[in-house]
């Protein structure tokens, strides 16, 4: 039976009627069934009453997503009056449909309005209209608009004020209006607070929580998430610095615990990433148990980031054993497996997880082929990487990116295949980068080829002339071919341009659910000396003769 049928079923007054639709838009979660009784409106007249209409305008918006915003849009544009909430709530629409610049217009719109009074609700939507759209002029405008109307002094302005300035990348304006706030509540710092850690400003985030008079399980959130996206950059230049930050985000998870606040999924999830980045096995372990002991769930997410810490651990038992027992997996699941598969020697074994991934359906992405690549690279099957390579355009439609071009000539240099690498690098559709001649210069190491590893220096060095680790690695080309006056000469070239050891030799070990580095000549640790002695005895055991260095890795200290 159509809605309006049962409307209509029975004699009613016209405030029955008028509660009865009311009644069904609540109960609606269909577009067709919503559609009926819009037309019953109009044909009823009910269509004139503005409260009839937000409620419809309202379960639009939640029952079809956005998909027919043009369908409201022209109803609304026909509203003869829309009062204020109708026009908040279409502010809020295309806010939601990450269409901004039209909630800032429908805003300037409803501005010049007489009959209409703006609030605190349209104030800060189209706040966080102008910090979405990265607008400050138009909100700087609006600001000026929040003094005029007296609203200077409210909560949610205040905070769409905070979030507006600190989006745009004026942060010392947004400190300003928060310091200004006579008592700014939780909500306001965690948002101020998630600016600075979505800008990377992660000491600024730091300062500003512990200045908090109360935080809860967003803040700490929060901060630890800040701290260990801040740890994971690719830039082996900043090993050091991130491996700092991901340390910190587990002592926060330590001392979260100890203010009695509860974790969450959202905080499993972070804080196994930065296990996964240190390689702290036990803390991950500890947290698989509290999942386990707390009955939380492992959907996708949470199963993902436990295979993938476990992966990059090391403990690919355990790994795999969360993989086998999760019910569903997607391609970001199975790439985590194959990629900690191969980096951990087992390159069969994920190309054997790859090709079931690909006959059960699943779509692979250009992360998924690092893996496999990387796999075949480590097990030296060079015919299968050339085979899974070109499928990536062939049959899977995705072109290659510079990262999987690495991958093979990784592969290539690794199996001695030095010309058919530099070729490779020579048909690729872009600039080769400093991976990719990295790599090759680790093959011609490998194969003692010196002069296609002096070539693959030059171009190494032109892209990245003050990184000490290249020259490093040239010299030690050199030395593997016992050519000695080319590694002096190459010292010698790292003393005239004042190359600096820019990442510290490093080394970290995991103790009582803590993760300890040490730096060459460290002496920051409280139990530096009683280390120091312990490596000594180990060097004076080691001199007896039960170790000898390898000549390959051996450079005449030349004063560097």
């Amino acid at each position: 039976m159509r809605l309006s049928s049962v409307l209509l079923s029975s004699p009613h007054s016209t405030k029955s009627i008028e509660q009865k639709t009311i009644f069904l838009l609540h109960n609606s979660t269909k577009l067709n069934h919503l559609l009926q009784i819009h037309a019953f409106t109009i044909k009823t007249s009910l269509d004139q009453s503005n409260f009839i209409l937000a409620k419809f305008l309202c379960q639009l918006f939640s029952c079809s997503s956005f998909k027919n915003l043009p369908y409201a849009r022209s109803l609304f544009d026909r509203i003869p009056s829309p009062d204020t909430f109708i026009w908040n709530s279409m502010i809020r629409a295309y806010l939601n449909a990450q269409n901004p610049r039209e909630s800032i217009s429908l805003f300037s719109q409803m501005r010049i309005r007489e009959d209409i009074v703006i609030d605190t609700f349209s104030l800060s939507l189209v706040l966080q209209a102008c910090g979405r759209s990265v607008n400050d002029r138009d909100g700087k405008r609006i600001h000026t608009h929040v003094w005029k109307l007296g609203f200077v002094s409210d909560l949610f302005v205040q905070t769409a004020l905070i979030e507006m300035y600190a989006k745009c990348g004026t942060l010392d304006t947004a400190e300003k209006v928060l310091d200004e706030m006579c008592e700014p509540d939780l909500v306001s710092y965690n948002v101020m607070l998630a600016e600075y850690v979505l800008v990377g400003e992660i000491e600024l985030a730091r300062r500003l929580f512990d200045k908090m008079p109360e935080k809860d399980l967003v803040s700490w959130n929060t901060l630890i998430h800040g701290f260990t996206k801040a740890g994971i950059i690719g830039d082996a230049r900043q090993l050091f610095v991130t491996r700092r930050e991901s340390n910190e985000a587990l002592r926060l998870f330590q001392e979260m615990q100890l203010a009695n606040v509860k974790p969450d999924k959202v905080t499993m999830v972070i804080v196994l990433s930065a296990c996964g980045e240190l390689g702290a096995l036990n803390m991950g372990k500890m947290i698989h148990e509290y999942i386990k002991r707390n009955r939380i769930e492992v959907d996708l997410k949470l199963g993902t980031s436990l295979v993938d810490m476990y992966a990059k651990c090391g403990d690919i038992a355990n790994s795999l054993e969360v993989f086998n027992k999760m019910d569903l997996k997607d391609v970001l699941t199975r790439s985590a497996m194959i990629i900690g598969l191969a980096n951990h020697g087992f390159g069969e074994l994920a190309l054997d997880h790859f090709n079931k991934m690909i006959s059960q359906g699943f779509k692979p992405n250009g992360v998924t082929f690092v893996g496999v690549l990387s796999a075949c690279s480590h097990a030296g099957l060079v015919d299968m990487g050339w085979k899974y390579f070109k499928s990536m355009s062939d049959i899977h439609r995705l072109e290659p990116k510079i990262e999987h071009y690495g991958c093979m000539v990784d592969l290539l240099g690794r199996a001695g295949c030095l010309k058919e690498a530099r070729e490779l690098i020579r048909s690729m559709p872009f600039c080769p980068d400093a991976v990719v001649w990295r790599a090759l210069l680790g093959g011609c190491r490998i194969h003692k080829n010196i002069e296609l590893a002096e070539e693959s220096a030059v171009n190494l060095l032109q892209l990245e002339p003050q990184v000490d680790g290249n020259y490093i690695l040239l010299s030690n080309v050199y030395s593997e071919a016992k050519n000695w006056d080319k590694v002096i000469n190459t010292r010698k070239m790292m003393r005239g341009g004042s190359i600096q050891k820019l990442v510290p030799g490093s080394s970290s070990i995991e103790l009582d659910n803590g993760v300890y580095e040490f730096i060459a000549d460290d002496e920051s640790h409280p139990k530096s000396t009683e280390i120091y002695q312990i490596l000594n005895e180990l060097s004076d055991q080691l001199n007896i003769g039960i170790y000898e260095p390898t000549e390959s890795s051996f450079l005449p200290d030349m004063g560097y």
